[in-house]
């Protein structure tokens, strides 16, 4: 009697344990620290919850505009339901790491997410992880998005894909148009883009995001394609990271198969 309850309390117990939510670490950057604009040195990192023998993919979430005013662990309540996706949809193990960009920049200006910030987060994750470096994945909402935009647009070479999720086009807000997505659409065109938007979203108008798939496409990027959902809003990134299509494009792709698209 004795054995059976508590190997029924264990079984129990550890149900329970293993419901609990994934808790992240937090990290440091090792390097580059004092050429950092807007992003927060400290980052947060999902480890895998499967065990692998060999390197595994990473996706690198950004948050919105809203993250620089919040505690760095609390951003990291948007990022559960990618890693809910993740294991729902069977994608294996996979680090899932998310940075901060600060409200403010050193010099006291408004801040977006800079390129330069996140090449210098990338390298120190690809030195202190065992990542596979062909499925780095990178996705964002809002500011996040556009952050994919411009990391993307700048170093497209980095990524495996990339899926920016009702990302403004402009470093300055929702109705900024930045002269360099002739330059990003370019890039862009040599890498898997899956961009996602509301139709019926007041903030950053589905537009946006029709507008820079259009660039990658007159760019001659054959693997650039969007989805609207024309009922939604701003807050669409829920529907879009609890949805199979999202992990099942997404990790599709490795930079060891990836031919030129353009």
């Amino acid at each position: 009697m004795r054995l059976g309850f508590a190997m029924a309390f264990w079984g129990i117990l550890t149900g329970f344990l293993l419901a609990q939510p994934q808790k992240p670490k937090v990290h440091t950057i090792s390097s580059g620290e004092e050429n950092l604009i807007s992003l927060n040195p400290d980052y947060l990192v999902f480890s895998p919850n499967v065990k692998s023998s060999q390197p595994v993919p990473l996706l690198i979430y950004l948050h919105g505009s809203g993250g620089g005013f919040a505690p760095l662990d609390r951003i990291g309540g948007q990022a559960r339901a990618l890693l809910s996706g993740i294991k729902m949809y069977g994608k294996g193990a996979c680090y899932v790491v998310v940075p901060q960009c600060f409200q403010k920049t050193k010099s006291g200006a408004k801040s977006t997410w800079e390129p330069a910030d996140l090449i210098i987060l990338l390298d120190d994750l690809l030195e202190k992880f065992p990542i596979d470096r062909t499925r780095v994945y990178l996705t964002g909402n809002s500011m996040g998005g556009y952050g994919c935009w411009a990391w993307g647009g700048h170093s497209p070479e980095r990524f495996a894909a990339i899926a920016p999720v009702v990302g403004g086009i402009g470093p300055h807000g929702p109705k900024d148009i930045s002269p360099e997505i002739t330059k990003w659409a370019s890039n862009l065109a040599q890498v898997p883009v899956y961009a996602f938007a509301g139709g019926k979203d007041r903030v950053v108008p589905a537009e946006r995001s029709e507008r820079m798939i259009a660039e990658i496409r007159k760019a001659g990027g054959k693997q650039a394609k969007i989805k609207i959902y024309p009922e939604s809003g701003h807050n669409v990134r829920q529907q879009v990271y609890n949805s199979k299509d999202f992990y099942d494009w997404m990790f599709s792709y490795s930079r060891a198969t990836l031919k030129s698209f353009k």
